[in-house]
């Protein structure tokens, strides 16, 4: 393996790192319709990695990373929780990523972080009626009820305020990973 796969797949393990200490860190608050929903950063790592990397890499670091997270720090969402993040995250990295992917400036990674939000938001509803009912034993009438009022805004919330984390730290941040795995 050359030295640059392994730059690339050192950063990607710190990223993944990094994502895991954001889900357990003190940033973490409730939604206040839903105190069960609760923000958490970890997804702005990924959303790095994406950005730097691509979006299969992107997909992938949002893969290992719910994978890492159902095993120790969210185990009482288990299997459920890891594949809702999986689609989620990677809705959020693949989109936004891909769009910037195409051409690289600073336009690009703001439509590419909307379309991102919007992905992840709309791959969210149908997910949550298919899974919730399982989780919680609701019913699925209750899921639907709880959409608009508690659903959309809350991955809207989520995803809109890691686009904007991420887009005030990616051009420094960014620039600081991309200058190390490519030397």
């Amino acid at each position: 393996m050359n030295s640059s796969k392994i730059k690339q797949l050192t950063t990607m393990g710190i990223l993944i790192a990094i994502s895991i200490i954001l889900i357990i860190s003190p940033l973490r608050f409730p939604f206040p319709a839903a105190p069960f929903l609760e923000y958490d950063a970890g997804d702005i790592p990924i959303l790095m990695g994406g950005f730097i990397f691509g979006p299969l890499a992107g997909i992938l670091l949002s893969v290992v990373t719910s994978i890492v997270q159902a095993v120790t720090v969210s185990s009482g969402s288990g299997w459920i929780g890891c594949v809702m993040h999986i689609f989620a995250a990677s809705a959020l990295v693949g989109i936004s990523s891909a769009i910037y992917s195409k051409n690289r400036n600073i336009k690009r990674l703001i439509i590419g972080l909307f379309c991102g939000t919007l992905a992840m938001t709309a791959v969210m509803i149908p997910l949550n009626l298919i899974f919730y009912p399982l989780f919680a034993g609701t019913p699925v009438d209750a899921v639907i009820s709880m959409i608009v009022p508690i659903l959309l805004p809350f991955n809207l919330m989520k995803a809109g305020i890691n686009s904007v984390i991420f887009l005030l730290i990616f051009k420094s941040a960014g620039s600081l990973l991309l200058r190390i795995v490519q030397k």
